[in-house]
């Protein structure tokens, strides 16, 4: 074998750096075969925060992201343009100085009203999440209890952060990437602050936890939602009772006729036994409280639950501070990732 010539041989390479470790490889983690990751990193960061919290379970609210509160309303009566988004819809409602000289006409006089009737129901929303959180904050254990949970934005979703925030209790939300400048309220409790990419993982979060559901008058997401979570039960694909309200009579009647599902044979009547309508806070506030106690909390399951947590407890109250981490319960028995 002929020995190369000096000429031949290739010259010493540079310094070569070393390798990103595969899970600090962003190139990697936002490629399509880390999709799976990703995927699993919804589930599993959320589980951790959940765990971390304390959170037992959850009663979710949805409802319409782009009617600002009633205060809000009557100043400007601004309609944001998308579910999330902070950006002002195409189409405005008629100022309150326009209505008042008798200026406004047409659609933007009819959108100005029904401005002022959808901040009647974020004030509800406020209203009612507020009594479930501070009933929910007096019940025994180690755990926080039907914890008030929405998808994270504006409109009904902020009115229910926000009672629950006013009450003095954890809230969850639950927000999801749009393609549009969109940015949680800020009435989530911040270790309870989620943002998802993933739609179905999100919807996952909604359901898994939930032991009750309030829907508020909203638009295409807000119906997905409900009629998602209603297939689930009317399947049987639900290994517990969720209770779910359907708030708003009058508004929700005119949108749907779910009547007529039933008379068309598209469902079955009983299918209708699986929601409830109610049209105030404390007619809701009722039939949550009633239906999460005996479904619930007077369980055979909880009882025994709440049985062991008060042997393991000297005190009966939840903690507020958040669970030990496994590094700080195992100390230098587990090394750390760093």
């Amino acid at each position: 074998m002929k020995n190369p010539t000096i000429s031949e041989i290739p010259e010493m390479p540079e310094h070569l750096e070393s390798a990103p470790l595969a899970y600090e490889n962003p190139q990697f983690l936002n490629s399509p075969d880390a999709r799976i990751l990703r995927i699993m990193a919804e589930y599993q960061e959320p589980l951790s925060r959940f765990r971390r919290e304390r959170i037992q379970d959850t009663v979710v609210f949805f409802g319409s992201a782009r009617f600002r509160a009633l205060d809000v309303a009557a100043a400007n009566f601004e309609l944001l343009a998308n579910t999330g988004s902070t950006e002002p819809a195409a189409e405005q409602p008629a100022p309150l100085e326009e209505i008042e000289q008798g200026r406004a006409t047409g659609a933007r006089l009819r959108l100005a009203g029904a401005a002022i009737e959808m901040a009647a129901y974020y004030e509800d929303a406020r209203t009612l999440a507020n009594m479930l959180a501070t009933w929910a904050k007096s019940l025994p254990g180690p755990r926080h209890r039907f914890v008030v949970t929405s998808g994270g934005g504006p409109g009904i979703m902020e009115a229910a952060n926000r009672g629950a925030y006013e009450a003095g209790a954890k809230t969850i939300g639950l927000n999801i990437k749009l393609p549009f400048e969109q940015e949680p309220n800020p009435y989530i409790t911040p270790s309870l602050n989620f943002d998802f990419h993933y739609f179905f993982m999100r919807k996952y979060w909604f359901a898994y936890l939930a032991k009750a559901l309030v829907i508020f008058p909203g638009g295409f997401g807000t119906l997905d939602e409900m009629f998602e979570l209603l297939t689930l039960a009317q399947t049987n694909k639900l290994a517990k009772r969720i209770t779910t309200i359907i708030y708003g009579s009058p508004y929700w009647k005119s949108v749907i006729n779910l009547d007529v599902l039933a008379e068309k044979g598209a469902i079955a009547h009983s299918d209708l036994k699986l929601f409830r309508f109610a049209d105030t806070p404390e007619e809701a506030f009722e039939i949550l409280k009633e239906d999460l106690t005996k479904n619930h909390l007077n369980s055979d399951y909880e009882r025994a639950l709440q049985e062991r947590a008060r042997r393991a407890a000297a005190a009966q109250d939840v903690p507020h501070d958040p669970a030990p981490t496994a590094q700080e319960i195992l100390g230098p028995d587990i090394a750390s990732t760093r």
